[in-house]
């Protein structure tokens, strides 16, 4: 019975892994100051007509093989020349003929293959692209980002003997400017905000977290932010300046009741008790 036992466990626990017949590949690639990932399955030729055959004219393919084929901009960007928002979209392309095809992002990328509703407002960007015919066999589906440059690349596709490579750029520039703006205007309310908070609870300079904490709260007067103003308390607390603390405690309280945000209620009152102002 034991030996049964034993037997019949080895068999449901036992598994035999083969491989896929379209396996899965993932590409990372940064263009300029953009992250671009591709993820998808990468079928092979096997002796097969595929464009035209397997894949008739007309038809829209899932560009790959099983779940659908992803891909993924940090930012915003233009493929093709249309403006397409930072996301994940699946690629779809419609294959019009030997000579032209449709490369297609859509928004709903959890399809497995073509939606069966096919939803054209879904469509972020669709890329006519010229097919050219490459002189030798290309066994196994691939998909690259090519020919780049601070400003973008292409997305090129080739399989069987057909290839092509849909534009697209990146907003580089806008972003270099935007990081240089943010540099020359000096540290943000944010940056005094966390520098403050990291040097009280690391024990570092308290003097300087005061500097700081007081700045980020005079950037925020026109929306003063409660939890900033707490940090403010307890910063103030530890330099010793009992009447700055008391008087960041209660102001801090203040918002926090008029926003009804009962865990900051809570612990302006515990710094109050401690502080005998409450």
């Amino acid at each position: 019975m034991i030996a049964l036992v034993f037997a019949v466990s080895m068999n449901v626990n036992a598994q035999v892994e083969t491989p896929q017949p379209s396996p899965f590949s993932k590409l990372e690639q940064k263009v300029g100051l953009t992250d671009i990932t591709i993820e998808y399955s990468r079928p092979g030729v096997k002796g097969r007509t595929i464009f035209g055959g397997l894949e008739p004219w007309g038809t829209t393919w899932r560009t790959g093989a099983n779940a659908n084929t992803k891909i993924t901009f940090s930012d915003d960007v233009k493929f093709a020349g249309t403006d397409v928002k930072a996301g994940t979209y699946a690629v779809f392309t419609k294959l019009n003929s030997a000579k032209q095809w449709d490369v297609m992002l859509y928004s709903d990328s959890d399809n497995w293959g073509t939606p069966r509703e096919w939803d054209d407002s879904k469509v972020a960007a669709t890329a006519k692209v010229d097919v050219h015919e490459v002189p030798f066999n290309v066994e196994t589906f691939t998909m690259d980002i090519n020919n780049i440059t601070n400003d973008g690349g292409t997305l090129d596709m080739i399989w069987e003997k057909s290839y092509v490579a849909i534009p697209f750029t990146v907003p580089t520039e806008t972003k270099v400017n935007e990081g240089i703006t943010k540099v020359m205007n000096g540290p943000s309310a944010e940056d005094y905000y966390a520098s403050a908070v990291f040097y009280l609870e690391s024990g570092n300079d308290i003097n300087k977290a005061v500097k700081w904490i007081d700045k980020a709260i005079e950037m925020t007067s026109d929306k003063p932010k409660f939890w900033y103003i707490h940090q403010q308390a307890l910063i103030h607390a530890k330099s010793g300046d009992k009447a700055g603390a008391i008087k960041a405690a209660k102001a801090s309280l203040a918002l926090a009741k008029e926003a009804k945000y009962a865990p900051y209620i809570k612990k302006n009152e515990d710094v109050l008790k401690e502080l005998g102002a409450l």
